[in-house]
């Protein structure tokens, strides 16, 4: 097989890479060339698809398969698909479940409207950003076109930092406050089984919308902060509390507790999708302790979070110190 990745060295990408190499794929990456590395034997092409003529790198090149994680405007995922409608076989946009409509309800599927947005646009927030990537893909490849809508991606090379935190904040051990009801359902993906499920459908033909996550209650929030503590090796003390006290203080789900999303909170939602066709399609999930392991030993190895590959910073995660030891005592 031979595979596009439009970007290639950033987290979802730079994933997917290592598993089309693993699976002897010929792999070719475009990007602007300023982030990142690719594995030996892996074509690198350069251009800026944002700039006039940044994409003519990819004339005259052939490919069964483009898979393109871009987040930002969505003229850009219009262009590109343009650009290939004729040299790529299938289509796969690493999308989102943020694209849902709000208030979208528990167990929503593929069905459920999604925000509204336009292949053409400029920019937006997130979600109509990934929505109007989905309307720019489909509009060039129709049901060749495969519309990821992932989940919470989890993993090594993890660039926005929210399973790192849990790690390294345990890792400091001491007290830790541990967001409850600890058998909390927490409903993600590994970046390694999203990229072979990305390959996989590919490969296959596969198009159409999918929420690639796992089922609700793959893990939970404290299977989950139990990993960190037995990867870690560290002596921390789990001490569980209520969400009510937590939300009371005025903590953020999500953002000030990475992962976390309680129950009856608006978002939810986002950790109780339906996932019957991505199943039914082959996805399969790792143990939620692989994917704490491997990204402690992955984070070890590099030191800290790295800067998202061609985009702008995000707003750090995590509680500070002092905000927690008040809530702790």
């Amino acid at each position: 097989m031979r595979l596009l990745v439009l970007g290639g060295t950033g987290f979802v990408g730079g994933a997917t890479v290592v598993e089309a190499v693993r699976r002897g794929w010929d792999v070719t990456v475009f990007n602007r060339g300023r982030h990142g590395s690719t594995p030996e034997g892996v074509r690198r092409l350069r251009g800026d698809r944002l700039a006039p003529g940044g994409l003519d790198a990819l004339a005259g090149g052939t490919w069964d398969l483009a898979v393109d994680t871009w987040d930002g405007a969505p003229r850009a995922v219009r262009d590109a698909a343009k650009a290939l409608a004729g040299s790529v076989g299938h289509y796969g946009y690493v999308s989102s479940g943020s694209v849902y409509a709000p208030p979208a309800p528990p167990g929503v599927g593929e069905e459920v409207p999604v925000v509204e947005s336009s292949a053409d646009a400029e920019d937006g927030d997130y979600a109509t950003n990934k929505a109007g990537g989905e309307l720019a893909a489909v509009e060039v490849f129709g049901d060749r076109a495969l519309l990821a809508r992932a989940g919470l991606i989890l993993g090594p090379g993890e660039d926005i930092g929210r399973l790192p935190w849990w790690l390294n904040r345990i890792a400091r051990g001491g007290p830790v406050l541990a967001p409850g009801p600890a058998d909390l359902p927490v409903q993600y993906v590994d970046v390694r089984d999203l990229a072979a499920f990305l390959l996989d459908q590919g490969a296959a033909g596969i198009g159409g919308p999918v929420n690639v996550v796992s089922r609700p209650g793959h893990a939970t929030m404290g299977e989950l902060l139990a990993a960190c503590v037995t990867a870690t090796g560290s002596a921390a003390e789990l001490r569980w509390v209520a969400p009510e006290r937590i939300l009371a203080a005025g903590v953020e789900p999500w953002n000030d507790l990475p992962i976390w999303i309680p129950p009856g909170h608006e978002y939810r939602w986002l950790q109780e999708r339906d996932v019957t066709r991505a199943y039914t399609a082959g996805l399969t999930c790792r143990p939620i302790a692989d994917t704490v392991a491997d990204t402690w030993t992955w984070l070890r190895r590099v030191g800290a979070v790295p800067p998202r590959a061609g985009r702008p910073a995000r707003a750090p995660v995590g509680l500070a110190p002092g905000r927690e030891a008040a809530l702790l005592t």
